[in-house]
């Protein structure tokens, strides 16, 4: 348990970082989930619209320091070679 003045501030500081950061994790990983329920159902646009915004708050969530570029061009990548797959069949 933090004792100094600092150390409390930044407990707190922490707790809400974690928080805003697990909000928009979630929401990333809704939009990745929709993309591949799409492509499951074969709907191509559908897939596109929501590949689209995941590949948006990606990128977004680089700028804010929520992960790591390269974790999210490995996401990316990843969507992209399953949206590929569907366009090429």
């Amino acid at each position: 348990m933090a004792n100094h003045p600092s150390a409390l501030k930044r407990q707190r500081q922490n707790e809400k970082r974690r928080l805003r950061n697990k909000s928009y994790k979630s929401s990333i990983n809704t939009f990745i989930k929709k993309t591949l329920k799409a492509l499951e159902e074969k709907d191509a646009d559908e897939a596109m619209v929501y590949y689209r915004k995941a590949v948006k708050k990606l990128d977004s969530a680089v700028n804010k320091g929520i992960f790591h570029r390269k974790t999210a061009s490995r996401r990316i990548s990843r969507l992209t070679r399953k949206i590929n797959t569907l366009s090429q069949a």
